[in-house]
């Protein structure tokens, strides 16, 4: 019986790998998948090995009529569509893109779309990808953000070659606004907000609009000294727009609030419209690729363009993405942890990368969701469903398996016989037979889950034995799987008492799973990614007395 299944898993195993089967793999199927022969590990081992040679001396059809004559099927593998992105138009140089975050607090998976199609363009044309930290709104900056954005592309897996920071480039800003006013093509307003909207909403000038040149050059200088509110520079647009926003709109303005960087340095800070255009242009910017939100803005920067006399970038603009029941507000997750409801900006609630990362889910599953939504115009729902997916075919692979009981109930088997008291051994990863097993102890002192007693007449402990319950106790009942077949038990894991570690899963609504580990447990570390079988896949936090996971999906 050992040699056909042995034989079995290795035609199965063939089958995978091109007709080759491989021993280690074997080994560890059968271990996984035969319970019953884990205790003939060593005759296993020594079989498999005569076993794996003489099925790799046979043909491909040999092996498959073989599965056939078992009655083995095995699932077909669908051809996997090339997956990648469309190409970029306009193409007749180097590619530069840039990704331009504000600094206003760390990165959400929103942005993770603009940063990783810019990366992966930049990447597809081998071309040069700008870090660009937007900053000219002083009152919008968290001085901290600079470096967690940083820290959130890197996990992400994103390279930039060149980093720019706007606030280090005001008197750039300012030289371009003085050329602008030489021109003609723009003016220092001191107009009163509401008088001018009265004016624009009509199609009409306001006062300033006609200023000679000299004067317009006048009041830039005054401007400077200005109080915040008196004037600002105005980019001028056609007055009968359709759209009344790109009217005449502002280029610079007088803001008071010290920046976090540079302080009472400047006063006279550029909108992002202004800014934008200016650093595109200079640093060479070709593909210019953003939600469709900015199209309103692309159409005020190209006025811009078209004034000095600049040659627009191609731009590109992608649909809203949607995510249901999730926070990515950065000033209302602000106020949030200001007030209490959030513990942090990684509280699993929350859309950050840092708390997707804290979760265990990884970038590469980023990285799949936002290259298979692309660039498409239309408007695209993201799901938690979607992301689970993609990261359950990496996890897979990656987590070893531990038994986690929430709710535990202590349990002394009676009748239980002697020699089937000892150590039982279950893998680490049933694919994965390098990285060793188990050694889970089994005296007939357990905890079993609370929701698994009920309606339970007869349970079977994972490779340990069959169980009777009783009201309020456990009794042996058989050893074999079999036995626990023919009764139609439900098979369930369990923990011993002894060497039991305190753990505890915090879930992505926050709440608190309090519970045990088995034993093996202790050799955990910080962010491991584990298994926890029946529970789901959980990223390891912290490993003090008390092991705390964070929930990542089933």
């Amino acid at each position: 019986m050992i040699d056909e299944t042995i034989y079995k898993y290795a035609l199965i195993n063939a089958a995978k790998h091109k007709g080759k089967a491989i021993e280690k793999a074997v080994i560890g199927a059968v271990m996984s998948n035969e319970p019953q022969l884990r205790k003939k590990a060593q005759e296993v081992s020594k079989k498999t090995k005569s076993i794996v040679e003489k099925v790799n001396k046979m043909t491909p059809q040999e092996q498959k009529r073989e599965l056939q004559r078992l009655g083995i099927k095995l699932e077909e593998k669908k051809a996997k569509k090339k997956k990648g992105l469309p190409p970029l138009p306009n193409i007749q140089e180097k590619v530069i893109m840039r990704f331009a975050p504000n600094p206003s607090g760390p990165l959400h998976i929103g942005h993770a779309r603009a940063a990783i199609l810019n990366h992966e363009y930049a990447k597809k044309y081998k071309g040069k990808l700008i870090l660009r930290m937007e900053d000219t709104d002083p009152r919008r900056v968290d001085p901290q953000a600079y470096q967690m954005i940083q820290e959130d592309l890197k996990w992400l897996g994103i390279k930039w070659d060149q980093l720019i920071i706007q606030s280090d480039r005001i008197p750039i800003y300012h030289k371009y606004a003085e050329k602008l006013l030489q021109k003609g093509k723009g003016y220092i307003c001191t107009c009163k907000p509401r008088e001018f909207k009265k004016l624009k909403d009509q199609s009409k000038p306001c006062p300033c609009r006609n200023l000679p040149v000299e004067e317009n050059l006048k009041r830039w200088e005054q401007m400077q000294e200005m109080p915040e509110g008196k004037a600002v520079l105005r980019v001028k647009t056609d007055l009968k727009h359709k759209n009344p926003a790109i009217r005449d709109w502002v280029g610079l303005r007088i803001v008071e609030e010290a920046h976090p960087r540079t302080g009472k340095k400047y006063r006279v800070y550029p909108t992002m419209n202004f800014a934008v255009t200016i650093d595109d242009h200079l640093l060479g910017i070709t593909h210019v690729l953003r939600g469709k939100d900015h199209i309103t803005n692309t159409e005020k920067q190209e006025y811009l363009y078209k004034h000095l006399g600049w040659k627009p970038p191609t731009f590109i603009h992608y649909g809203r993405l949607h995510m249901d029941n999730i926070q990515l507000s950065t000033s209302k997750t602000r106020e949030g942890i200001q007030k209490g409801t959030y513990k942090g900006w990684d509280d699993p609630r929350l859309g950050t990368i840092r708390a997707i990362k804290r979760r265990g889910i990884q970038a590469q599953a980023i990285r799949e969701a936002m290259i298979e939504i692309g660039a498409k115009i239309a408007d695209t729902t993201l799901t938690w469903k979607k992301i689970y997916g993609l990261n359950k075919n990496i996890l897979d692979d990656m987590a070893n398996r531990y038994f986690f009981i929430a709710e535990p109930i202590a349990f002394k088997i009676k009748g239980l016989p002697e020699h089937l008291k000892g150590t039982i051994e279950r893998p680490l990863h049933p694919d994965h037979p390098e990285r060793g097993q188990r050694k889970i102890p089994f005296n007939g002192e357990i905890y079993i889950q609370k929701d698994d007693l009920k309606d339970a007449k007869l349970l079977r402990l994972v490779d340990a034995v069959n169980v009777k319950v009783r009201d309020k106790s456990l009794e042996y009942h058989s050893k074999s799987l079999e036995k626990a077949r023919e009764y139609h038990a439900k098979i369930i894991h369990w923990i011993p008492i002894e060497g039991s570690i305190p753990a505890k899963v915090i879930m992505p609504n926050a709440e608190t799973i309090e519970g045990l580990l088995e034993p093996d447990a202790k050799k955990l570390k910080t962010d491991d990614i584990i298994q926890l079988e029946r529970f789901g896949f959980a990223r390891v936090d912290k490993t003090n007395k008390k092991i705390t996971l964070y929930y990542t999906h089933k």
